[in-house]
C-alpha cells in the first residue's frame, strides 16, 4: 500500500496553485498599457541585447510600444523579435548627434526615403523640430512623406512648430511628443484647433501628484479623451530599467480617471490610431 502524502505537502502544493492562480489573474487583471514613446537606440542594444528588451516591454504588460530608434536598426531589431508587439516609428537621426542638426541636412532625405522603400513603418519620428525651422526643406519633404505613406508624424517641438507642419498639410497627422511640454490650459486650445492633432504624456509628471490628477489636466483629458496617449520616453539606455515601473506609475493616475477614459488614455487610442498599420495596410 502506497504511503499517504503528508499533509504539509498537499497544503504546499494547494498554497503554490492558490498564488499561481492569483499572480495570473493580477496580471490578466492590471490596464494594458500602448507606450507610445519608446526608443531603442544603438547605445541601448549591448546593455539591453533584444531579447531582453522584448522581455522588459512584455513585463511592463504593455499591449504595444512605438518604437523609434538612432539609428533605425534598433527599431528593426525589435520589431523583428516581437512584431505583435513593437509598433516601428522612422526615426530622421542614424545617431544620436543628429538631434539638432537633422532638420538643416538634406542627405535625411535620401535615408529616410529609402527606409520608407524597405520597412513598413506607422510614423515619422520621434523627430525635434522648433517655431519656423518646421518650414524649411528636410521638414517640409518629412510632410509630403508622411501623406504619401499615410504615417503619422511625432513631432518633438513647440506649438508653433505644429502650426507650420499643419498649414503644409490641413489633414497632417500630429502626435504631439510630451504635449509640447505646455500647460494644460495651452493643449486644450491646440486640441480644439487642431481635429487631427493628438498628444503623448511622455516623461511629464505635473498631471499627477500621489496618483491623483491634476485638476487642469483632469479637465483637458475628460474633454479630449480620445486624442492623449502615455509614453515612456527612454531616451537614454538607463530608462529601459524604468519601463515596468513606469507602466504601474501610468496605471496609478489612470485609476484616478473615469474607467473608460483610463482604457482610452491607457491603449485604446493607440491602438485606434494605428490599427490600419497593424493590419499590415498603409
Amino acid at each position: 500500500m502506497r504511503s499517504p502524502v503528508p499533509l504539509s505537502a498537499l497544503a504546499i502544493s494547494a498554497l503554490c496553485l492558490a498564488s499561481t492562480i492569483a499572480s495570473t489573474h493580477a496580471a490578466e487583471s492590471k490596464l494594458p498599457i500602448f507606450d507610445a514613446h519608446i526608443h531603442y537606440s544603438h547605445d541601448a542594444w549591448d546593455g539591453t541585447p533584444p531579447k531582453a528588451a522584448i522581455a522588459i516591454l512584455r513585463k511592463a504588460g504593455l499591449k504595444r510600444a512605438m518604437v523609434s530608434s538612432s539609428s533605425d536598426d534598433g527599431t528593426q531589431k525589435l520589431y523583428a523579435e516581437a512584431p505583435d508587439l513593437v509598433v516601428p516609428s522612422l526615426r530622421p537621426y542614424r545617431k544620436r548627434g543628429e538631434l539638432s542638426t537633422w532638420v538643416r541636412d538634406e542627405t535625411v532625405i535620401a535615408h529616410v526615403e529609402e527606409r520608407l522603400k524597405k520597412y513598413r513603418y506607422a510614423a515619422i519620428g520621434e523627430f525635434h523640430v522648433y517655431g519656423a525651422d518646421a518650414d524649411l526643406p528636410v521638414m517640409r519633404r518629412m510632410v509630403q512623406l508622411a501623406k504619401q505613406h499615410g504615417l503619422w508624424l511625432h513631432l518633438h517641438g513647440d506649438s508653433d512648430a505644429v502650426e507650420h507642419v499643419i498649414r503644409q498639410d490641413p489633414d497632417a497627422r500630429v502626435l504631439w511628443a510630451h504635449s509640447g511640454f505646455d500647460r494644460p490650459e495651452a493643449v486644450r486650445a491646440m486640441l480644439k484647433k487642431h481635429r487631427k492633432l493628438h498628444a503623448d504624456l511622455a516623461y511629464r509628471n505635473d498631471h499627477t501628484s500621489g496618483g491623483k490628477v491634476d485638476p487642469a489636466w483632469r479637465e483637458a483629458f475628460l474633454e479630449f479623451p480620445d486624442r492623449f496617449l502615455v509614453g515612456t520616453d527612454t531616451f537614454t539606455p538607463e530608462r529601459w530599467h524604468y519601463i515596468v515601473e513606469h507602466a504601474d506609475w501610468s496605471r496609478a493616475w489612470l485609476a484616478d480617471l473615469p474607467p473608460d477614459v483610463a482604457e482610452r488614455i491607457g491603449w485604446r487610442n493607440g491602438e485606434t490610431l494605428f490599427a490600419a498599420m497593424m493590419a499590415g495596410k498603409r
